[in-house]
């Protein structure tokens, strides 16, 4: 079976995520070039002081769950449940981020999941817990760095998480459409990460 292989950005790539999850992403207004040549549209940068804010670390572990989280100034700091995902060979492939969402809401928790891009597309993601129901989710888009779906999760697989020992989450390579590949998630310390993260929301 071909290996596919991902590069561990650990909590670099989940705080990127963490933070466009949280909708702090840039907004689309013009650059503004007051510190440069406007006539030419263009910017000489301003100096910022290395204060730390935007970087990301590591706030709690629970079992085989890291509570990655990201410095924002003037607000209490967004974090994440992360997991970095291996195949059956131990091979670092694949990583997950899961957050609580506000109650109302079909989904009562969101994830991002970050593939390699020789992932087969088409063939989407497959998920199990613990040998039970199977379900298919949707990439969303890829970029330099890999492949990136973004799902929700209703109340009852939040609780077939808790309840569980570890899933499964299953791609199909590029050039081998006709194999598989399983990534491993644990599910040690899933309840105790999530609850935290809830209780904080």
């Amino acid at each position: 079976m071909k290996s596919l292989s991902l590069t561990p950005l650990s909590a670099g790539f989940a705080a990127f995520l963490l933070l466009a999850a949280q909708g702090n992403a840039q907004t689309d207004e013009a650059p503004d070039t007051s510190a440069g040549s406007p006539a030419l549209g263009l910017s000489t940068g301003e100096v910022i002081a290395p204060d730390g804010d935007g970087d990301s670390y590591v706030g709690a572990t629970h079992g085989d769950w890291e509570l990655v989280c990201v410095r924002v100034p003037d607000q209490e700091d967004p974090c994440q449940m992360y997991q970095l995902l291996r195949d059956g060979e131990g091979n670092a492939t694949a990583e997950i981020s899961i957050f609580p969402l506000p109650a109302g809401n079909e989904a009562v928790a969101g994830a991002t999941i970050l593939t390699p891009l020789e992932t087969l597309l088409t063939a989407q993601l497959v998920k199990q817990v613990d040998g039970g129901e199977t379900k298919r989710y949707p990439f969303t888009f890829c970029t330099a760095i890999g492949c990136i779906a973004r799902v929700g999760f209703t109340a009852a697989e939040v609780d077939a998480f808790r309840r569980g020992a570890r899933a499964t989450w299953t791609l199909v390579p590029v050039a081998a459409p006709d194999q598989r590949v399983d990534l491993n998630m644990s599910l040690i310390g899933f309840t105790a990460a999530f609850n935290e993260l809830s209780e904080a929301q």
